[in-house]
């Protein structure tokens, strides 16, 4: 790990070229495509290197990013250990309905939690390309982006007092409630939609009884199974946005996946103690533009999207590629087309997966809605899937990432 102390009252403060805000998946990717091309940057981080190596987080990653990643050689451990998903399962109407879309498509997903990718990002930003980072800063400020001269400024964690460090650009990568995004607070445009609805995320100490996610389109609420590991399965279940753990006790909770994910045929779910359970309230937003000056936002930062379509980390290492080239290409060639074309780049890919989650919610939670007709429409979906190779055909690229370019 390298890091590089001065004082904010020093005649020679620090200075790098870029300023990394966060050391999630968006944050080390751009610190990593930077220094691989030889650019110095800082990334900074409030939470501990131990804290961001275990956070449990996404699992699942489209096939475009791991090919986006190998070809920026940090592909490495994940093609090594990571599981391929060919198909998922649907289970409504009391049956099993496979879904193989690597049949359709050829492609496939990668499954490979998001904190093993964080672990691997930054054991190859720090220790391998030798990145500058400080984990454990507090009280994060960015100044005068909008001129030529921006700087971010940080509570040092060992002497308590505020560092400065100069640079040409900001990377805004450290998420919803991150300082980059506030700092952007009634310049931007927030386009916001609320589902009104709630997932509570568990994480059990089980082994996952399908080898495959498991999607359950139920009368009283969506279930879902996605396997972690061989020990690990990641659930969900629908339930009232705001809605507190205390209310779903053991029992409780597999009592109800048990009836939401059962159907003919099927073998009966694994229990075993559940390690996380959380209340996620189902929302997305976009900020836009994504760029102010010299302040570039990426991943969360810039935009939300609910878990539904599983598309949150996979938007974050999209802009994280996109941006980390058009960095290098300023700072080494000159070439400012990069990053003034950013923003609107990025933004019609993160409109077309927010539609998508919209879409696929409509599919896993209008059942449940308590409107009959939201109730049959969501159903004529769920059979047209697997009626209509089409429509099949069309939802399996959409589903894994590999629909269009943009």
């Amino acid at each position: 790990m390298t890091e590089t102390p001065a004082s904010p009252n020093s005649p020679a403060p620090q200075r790098f070229p870029v300023v990394v805000v966060g050391a999630g998946p968006a944050g080390l990717t751009v610190g990593c495509v930077l220094r691989a091309a030889g650019v110095d940057c800082l990334v900074l981080e409030s939470e501990t290197r131990e804290f961001v190596e275990r956070r449990p987080r996404a699992g699942v990653i489209e096939e475009p990013v791991v090919r986006g990643l190998e070809r920026r050689g940090l592909a490495g451990p994940l093609l090594e250990r990571a599981r391929r998903d060919t198909a998922c399962e649907f289970r409504f109407d009391g049956g099993r309905h496979p879904f193989g879309y690597h049949e359709l498509t050829g492609h496939h997903h990668w499954v490979y939690p998001q904190q093993f990718l964080v672990t691997d990002l930054v054991r190859e930003y720090a220790d391998v390309r030798g990145g500058a980072v400080r984990f454990g800063v507090r009280d994060v400020r960015v100044h005068d982006v909008d001129g030529d001269r921006p700087s971010v400024s940080y509570v040092c964690p060992e002497s308590g007092r505020r560092e400065a460090v100069a640079c040409d650009f900001v990377a805004g990568c450290d998420g919803a409630r991150g300082v980059t995004r506030a700092a952007v607070a009634g310049r931007a445009r927030v386009s916001r939609h609320d589902y009104g609805i709630g997932w509570l995320a568990l994480l059990a100490e089980a082994p996952p009884s399908a080898d495959r996610v498991l999607f359950g389109c139920h009368p009283d609420g969506f279930a879902g199974q996605m396997p972690r590991s061989p020990e690990v399965t990641r659930y969900y279940l629908q339930c009232p946005p705001g809605d507190a753990p205390e209310n779903w006790p053991h029992d409780r909770v597999w009592a109800e996946l048990h009836r939401r994910l059962g159907a003919a045929g099927a073998e009966p779910l694994t229990e075993g103690p559940l390690i996380e359970k959380r209340v996620l309230d189902m929302h997305d937003y976009v900020t836009e533009p994504m760029s102010f000056g010299r302040l570039h936002l990426a991943g969360d930062a810039a935009h939300l999207v609910a878990p539904i379509a599983a598309k949150g980390l996979n938007l974050a290492v999209h802009d994280a590629f996109a941006l980390g080239d058009a960095l290098v290409e300023r700072l080494l060639r000159c070439d400012g087309a990069g990053l003034a074309g950013y923003s609107a780049s990025r933004l019609r890919q993160v409109w077309d997966y927010q539609e998508f989650s919209q879409w696929l919610s409509e599919l896993y939670h209008g059942g449940a809605s308590g409107d009959p007709f939201r109730a049959g429409t969501a159903l004529a979906r769920l059979r047209r899937l697997f009626s209509s190779p089409a429509t099949a055909a069309a939802f399996a690229e959409r589903y894994l990432g590999t629909a269009a370019r943009y």
